[in-house]
């Protein structure tokens, strides 16, 4: 196929349906008319029986490729329901842009992106992303770029009562060799000064590369960050 692409034109409207895009469908792009406007909607959970994580996404694509643009993506499924997946992707080169993601647990799933709360009443430790690498040599990674990291208006009521207690991370390590960074980002005060979480000991911790620059918001300063995580070279950008 090439470059071609494949571009699907979504219309302002909330869609309550799931939606698939297989392994063999590649560079397949969704055009909403905004986020808010354009609604793609489900409510899947592990609470329900048979389902998995992994099954419980309003949207999931394997294809690569996949670019996204003008969406919001939703499962309203609810806090008690548990793990409830509103966007999977394990699409190789998939952009998504000016989209909004949209759910209580596990919201994102992008291979081993999985932000999760467990008890947040009580406090808890969230990890944005958990990027899995095995060798140096794969072209795998997380970029986030433009991107604003904050919490829903319930979240941010109960980080505000004992910030803490609630800690929100930029990444922790899945595999040996994890690589995620964040360039021109806005992140509010909910990230945790060190900035980075370890997973393990020092499991990962001389062979990862988590890299940031020119990101603002009070939740950008450099200060505190973990010694492990790097400021990327302007050069490198």
């Amino acid at each position: 196929m090439g470059e071609k692409r494949f571009v699907i034109s979504i219309k302002e409207g909330v869609y309550e349906e799931t939606v698939r895009i297989p392994l063999e469908k590649k560079n397949v792009v969704f055009l909403g008319d905004g986020m808010g406007k354009t609604v793609i909607t489900g409510s899947l959970n592990v609470g329900q029986p048979g389902i998995s994580t992994y099954n419980t996404a309003t949207v999931a694509v394997l294809g690569d490729g996949f670019m996204a643009s003008g969406l919001t993506i939703q499962n309203t499924a609810g806090p008690d329901a548990h793990q409830a997946v509103a966007f999977r992707s394990a699409s190789d080169l998939s952009v998504i842009e000016n989209c909004e993601f949209i759910g209580n647990q596990d919201t994102l799933y992008a291979q081993s992106l999985r932000p999760r709360q467990v008890n947040p009443e009580k406090g808890e430790n969230n990890a944005l992303t958990a990027h899995g690498r095995t060798d140096p040599a794969q072209s795998t990674g997380f970029v986030f770029q433009n991107c604003l990291i904050n919490g829903t208006q319930e979240y941010m009521a109960l980080y505000n009562s004992k910030p803490q207690v609630h800690k929100n991370y930029l990444g922790r390590p899945w595999k040996e060799y994890s690589r995620t960074v964040y360039i021109h980002c806005n992140f509010e005060a909910l990230v945790t000064p060190q900035g980075w979480m370890p997973w393990s000991g020092d499991f990962a911790l001389k062979t990862l590369y988590y890299g940031e620059f020119g990101n603002s918001g009070p939740g950008s300063t450099l200060s505190q960050r973990v010694t492990w995580s790097s400021q990327i070279p302007a050069e490198h950008i």
